[in-house]
């Protein structure tokens, strides 16, 4: 599944400049919900392109999401993290305090609504409701989920929970305008205007790489050469997971080649012969930087 993140913050802070900017989708649409998908640029990439004189390069991707106000951040539970869009250190406060009370909020619904459920008399719904009142209670002394002391229920899927990536618009942080403008011309334009040096977005790549704790791995072949994206300490058969469920269920082996290795010795064939690459199996845990040929059969 992709990795999702929601970009929040107080209206007119500059969310759908950020999303345009960061999808590169020729504008989002102003107080409506925009959905996109952003690549996450790295140079490692075109070196491996380079080497195998791929055709297609496809860079990894997150799928972005921009709702249009507070009314609409339940929308946003299932995603990975957020990026809180402000102008003034006081807005963003303010805004994170909007997301505590949509949490409290929330938590109490759901209460109302796993009571009543529970009065066939499940153990397992009465066992939620009562940690649903304890949640409650810890929330309405002034505390935060992030800091609740027990295991909350899966299904609550809180936003106060998620990595929370702060990008401040304006002078003392992004110009989100100029990027979602540079974000619609050709990449060379945008480079020159920058005088060769890399955007301001690349940064807040990187910030989420770090938040959700990712790795990118490679599959490097002549027709397609591309990037995915993985949570560190994922293994093997979740790297063949993301890129195929078929290429999950028939896995048999790997061929793991760190990139480095593959860009010295120009060709799968010369870093086999060099004896650096090597077979792992299922259980393998998955580096930044791997290049990956995973042999299954269906």
């Amino acid at each position: 599944m992709a990795l999702e993140v929601g970009i929040v913050g107080p209206q007119g802070g500059g969310k759908t400049s950020l999303f345009t900017a960061l999808t590169k989708a020729g504008g989002g649409e102003y107080g409506k919900t925009n959905v996109g998908v952003a690549p996450i640029a790295d140079e490692r990439l075109d070196a491996l392109a380079q080497v195998v004189a791929a055709r297609k390069v496809t860079p990894a991707t997150i799928r972005v999401q921009d709702v249009p106000g507070s009314a609409a951040l339940g929308d946003l539970r299932q995603v990975d993290a957020l990026l809180v869009v402000y102008r003034d250190p006081d807005d963003r406060e303010t805004f994170e305090l909007e997301l505590l009370v949509a949490d409290r909020d929330h938590v109490e619904r759901r209460l109302e609504r796993v009571e009543k459920q529970a009065k066939s008399g499940d153990a397992k719904l009465r066992a939620e409701v009562e940690e649903l009142k304890r949640v409650l209670a810890h929330v309405d002394a002034g505390h935060t989920l992030r800091d609740y002391p027990g295991e909350l229920p899966p299904e609550l899927e809180p936003l106060t929970t998620k990595p929370l990536i702060a990008i401040e618009n304006g002078p003392g942080g992004i110009d989100l305008k100029l990027e979602a403008e540079l974000a619609e011309l050709p990449e060379v334009e945008a480079a020159a205007f920058r005088d060769g040096g890399t955007s301001a977005l690349d940064d807040v790549a990187a910030r989420l790489r770090d938040a959700l704790d990712l790795i990118t791995f490679f599959t490097a072949g002549e027709k397609e050469t591309r990037a995915w994206t993985l949570r560190r300490g994922q293994t093997a058969l979740d790297a063949a997971e993301s890129i195929h469920s078929d290429i999950a269920r028939g896995f048999i082996r790997c061929e793991v080649v760190d990139w480095r290795d593959l860009v010295e010795a120009g060709s799968h064939a010369e870093v086999a012969r060099r004896g650096k690459q090597r077979l792992e199996g299922k259980t393998y845990v998955v580096q930044d930087g791997d290049v990956l040929n995973i042999r299954f059969n269906v």
